[in-house]
């Protein structure tokens, strides 16, 4: 960390940067002191950058896995006002629009799958489209890109792909209203024609995991999670069409800048002001980029129960949650005395409603919004609930992973994909990729301890601890 950003402690799990120069209201930053000491520059200086946006309120946030991103640090967390000029930023959001994390139960314990595991690992590796190109069997033409893009993951169920049940287990009930499908260029929707049902590559992946410890009983319960249950989380998001709506949105913001007033600090957090043209245009594209997302994870859903019922028909796949990173959401929160609509930026972030809120499943709203929190390859992944405290804290938003330590290319330098896949296999973790590179530039020492992570999460008031899963199969881009 840098002298030349002066941190204020104002508690052991949060950290104050004063408003200074052009920032508009302070930066916070929810983290203990090892995980601050371990944060780039480039976070402290991002975060004041989105300080010092025209129409933000309260503070810039940082969570725990805070590190440098594109123009918002990945884990910055900003609301913006529109009645008081606020603006919506393509870098605030990123280009993996709607990258996020999804829960399955499977009604069976990690005993009953290991006499198959690898036969499940091989079968999952076969059936579910992974890596850089990566096609599915989904053919969309345009008519049905646009109610794709349109409806979402209910879109998905009408089209055979899951349950109408899952549906309440997903943000915003698996459909994302306001999306504008005309918004979306032909290139990016070429882009995507044949990606529906794929995994991609980078950090995504589909892992079969073991609970392997509850932190708490109670919302465990309402959760329906027990130790040494198998669950299956799916990491994944937009796609090409997610990356083409952030190429071209922030070009034309960036373009469009000073016919707004708009001095950006950093061409890299380039926007437009909310109810602008531009502004409507980009939340209208960004929308449907939900939406995309939203069905990706549906198609996925769909083909891995296909693949567990040939091999295991007593399982039953459920539906935990399904949380999105990397989205602008218009919500209410209390600012000051009074409730406020707002336009809440999370870039690699996770809403964390609390216990009571109104879109929170009903079997589930006594105790909090589930918050998934993935680990990297080959270590723990964590099941949080929202707090009650997180509204006033951070916009009831949270961690959403690990957070990187070093870079990719900085990885593969360090290890080989071949001699990961072998180490993780003796601990008991199957590894299936096309990419032997891939492997290494997600490997395990690449991230922050995300126990660290989660810890600081929960002390900082943002969520509460449920559950530690690990890994015994991991399909991974």
């Amino acid at each position: 960390m840098s002298r030349a950003y002066s941190l204020k402690q104002e508690s052991e799990f949060s950290w104050r940067l004063e408003a200074s120069g052009n920032m508009r209201v302070p930066g916070i930053i929810y983290a203990d002191e090892t995980l601050i000491r371990g944060m780039d520059d480039k976070v402290f200086e991002q975060l004041c950058n989105v300080a010092s946006l025209p129409g933000i309120v309260q503070a810039a946030y940082a969570m725990p896995d805070a590190h440098w991103g594109y123009g918002f640090p990945i884990g910055g967390v900003a609301a913006f006002d529109a009645d008081e000029g606020g603006v919506v930023s393509a870098g605030g959001v990123g280009f993996d629009i709607s990258c996020g994390v999804r829960a399955l139960r499977t009604g069976l314990t990690v005993d009953e799958i290991e006499p198959v595991r690898e036969r499940l690992a091989n079968a999952l590796f076969r059936n579910i489209p992974v890596g850089v190109g990566s096609t599915g069997l989904v053919h969309l033409d345009d008519d049905g890109m646009s109610a794709m893009l349109k409806g979402g993951a209910r879109w998905a169920v009408e089209q055979g792909f899951g349950n109408p049940a899952d549906l309440q287990y997903i943000e915003e009930h698996g459909c994302m209203a306001g999306a504008d499908p005309m918004e979306v260029s032909p290139r990016a929707r070429k882009r995507q024609a044949d990606e529906m049902g794929t995994l991609g590559s980078g950090n995504h992946y589909l892992e079969v995991q073991r609970v392997a410890e509850i932190f708490n009983r109670r919302i465990a319960d309402v959760f329906g999670l027990r130790e040494n249950d198998a669950v299956v989380f799916i990491h994944c998001g937009s796609r090409g069409l997610g990356h083409q709506i952030g190429t071209e949105f922030l070009k034309y913001m960036v373009l469009a800048a000073s016919k707004h007033g708009i001095e950006l600090p950093d061409r890299e957090l380039a926007c437009a002001p909310i109810n602008s043209e531009l502004g409507r245009a980009y939340l209208g594209a960004m929308r449907a980029g939900i939406n995309c997302a939203l069905a990706n994870r549906q198609i996925i859903t769909h083909l891995t129960r296909q693949v567990f019922a040939d091999i295991l028909p007593a399982a039953d796949l459920t539906l935990l949650f399904d949380v999105s990173h990397n989205t602008c959401k218009l919500e209410t929160h209390p600012l000051g005395s009074e409730m406020r609509k707002l336009y809440v930026h999370r870039k690699g972030a996770t809403r964390a409603f609390g216990p009571g809120h109104p879109d929170i499943p009903e079997t589930l709203r006594a105790v909090g919004q589930p918050v998934l929190i993935g680990g990297s390859m080959g270590t723990e992944s964590h099941i949080l609930a929202g707090s009650e405290t997180g509204a006033g804290l951070s916009f009831n938003s949270a961690c959403h992973g690990a957070g990187r330590a070093m870079s990719r290319h900085q990885a593969t330098k360090r290890w080989r994909g071949r001699s990961l896949v072998d180490e993780l296999a003796q601990r008991g973790i199957l590894i299936r990729s096309p990419s032997m590179r891939g492997v290494a530039e997600e490997a395990p020492g690449a991230y922050k301890d995300v126990r660290a992570v989660v810890d600081a999460a929960e002390k900082a008031g943002l969520a509460h601890k449920v559950a530690r899963v690990e890994p015994r199969i991991c399909i991974k881009g």
